[in-house]
């Protein structure tokens, strides 16, 4: 039970970062967006994510990042950790966690009507220690398809897809997502957001949850992002995340 447990957290740890000037995207939040990083341009940021379920505990300290705008309309994705896991009543292991590689392809532009769209295919590479529960010692995919429109100082975005669970007792999931947000001031952008996932295990639970986030913007190029919540439906877990974003 706690090698479940600690996949499906692990699985929950999907971090992408974007910045716009209508608002953020991807983290703090575990719902995405369509907008890739402007061509040529670079993201990269220093974080921390932690899920804390009954009787367990796990995240990533840290987790760092990289995204990068390699053609108009396509983002290249990588994304390291180091991991803890601590099972109630049993030793805290930590070390270098599963990799996450992906790109986003945005195919439609957002315009006075018609909403952005684009998709996010990604790979979780087993690089974690899996008999420590450090990682999951298989190899997972992600196909998504995201959805984002703007209105003014509110931007929301969102959609879902299908989660490659391979695995004795595992199965095959599916992730849905929203968020919206608001951009408060020059500098302050505050969202919500609500999840819903399929059981990722035979004979296992779907889970309905929700996150409040915040985003700091101290200038152009540097950011502070925060975000919490919990599960209001299913298995019983509170998430929160925190990292520092440099775009250049």
């Amino acid at each position: 039970m706690v090698s479940l447990r600690s996949w499906f957290v692990c699985a929950l740890a999907v971090a992408v970062l974007l910045g716009s000037a209508t608002g953020h995207a991807g983290p703090p939040y575990l719902t995405d967006d369509p907008e890739p990083v402007e061509y040529g341009h670079w993201e990269a940021y220093l974080g921390t994510q932690h899920f804390i379920a009954r009787g367990f505990a796990t995240g990533a300290a840290p987790l760092a990042e990289l995204n990068y705008g390699a053609l108009p309309g396509l983002q290249l994705h990588v994304l390291g950790q180091l991991t803890y896991a601590r099972p109630s009543g049993g030793p805290t292991s930590y070390g270098v966690g599963d990799t996450e590689i992906g790109t986003k392809i945005r195919f439609v532009n957002e315009g006075d009507r018609l909403p952005m769209m684009g998709l996010y295919p990604m790979l979780e590479l087993p690089t974690g220690d899996a008999g420590h529960q450090l990682g999951t010692g298989r190899v997972h995919g992600f196909i998504p398809l995201w959805i984002q429109k703007s209105f003014g100082p509110w931007t929301t975005y969102g959609g879902g897809g299908l989660w490659l669970n391979p695995g004795v007792g595992n199965r095959n999931y599916w992730y849905v997502g929203w968020q919206a947000q608001r951009r408060l001031a020059s500098f302050a952008t505050v969202g919500a957001e609500v999840f819903y996932f399929t059981p990722s295990q035979s004979g296992g639970n779907a889970n309905l949850g929700f996150n409040a986030g915040l985003v700091l913007d101290l200038s152009e190029n540097h950011h502070l992002l925060f975000s919490a919540g919990r599960s209001i439906v299913g298995d019983n877990l509170f998430q929160s995340y925190a990292a520092y974003q440099l775009t250049f």
